[in-house]
């Protein structure tokens, strides 16, 4: 299993959090959770991971920013699912505009995430 695609979740929800990764792992992934942006980019850092899923509300550092970092500062193009609470429109197109792949609004299902990161990790 060493060679588990690694996912970095940036989510300051803990229950949100943990459901995903349960169901992300049971689809043979390794995640690796932030509660914040700062935390976000400390993994992503570290871990070097094949995809990034990110809140784009978070405390300390937005998933804006994690994006921005990915993108401009790391100068990688590891695939980014951004997720915003519904009605947001201009966080969305700020999201995609720094680079982000795809976006998903809140609440969203599990089985959809999965759906999307499988299509972006082919």
């Amino acid at each position: 299993m060493s060679d588990a695609k690694k996912i970095v979740l940036a989510e300051d929800n803990s229950t949100l959090s943990l459901l995903l990764k349960f169901r992300l792992e049971k689809e043979g992934y390794k995640l690796h959770i932030a509660a914040d942006g700062k935390e976000a980019i400390e993994m992503i850092e570290q871990h070097n991971p094949e995809l990034i899923l990110t809140d784009i509300m978070m405390p300390f550092i937005s998933g804006l920013e994690v994006i921005s970092h990915v993108r401009n500062k790391l100068n990688k193009q590891t695939p980014i699912i951004v997720f915003s609470a519904a009605g947001q429109e201009e966080m969305v197109l700020k999201a995609f505009n720094l680079g982000a792949n795809d976006f998903m609004g809140k609440p969203f299902s599990p089985n959809e995430l999965v759906i999307r990161v499988k299509r972006l990790l082919r």
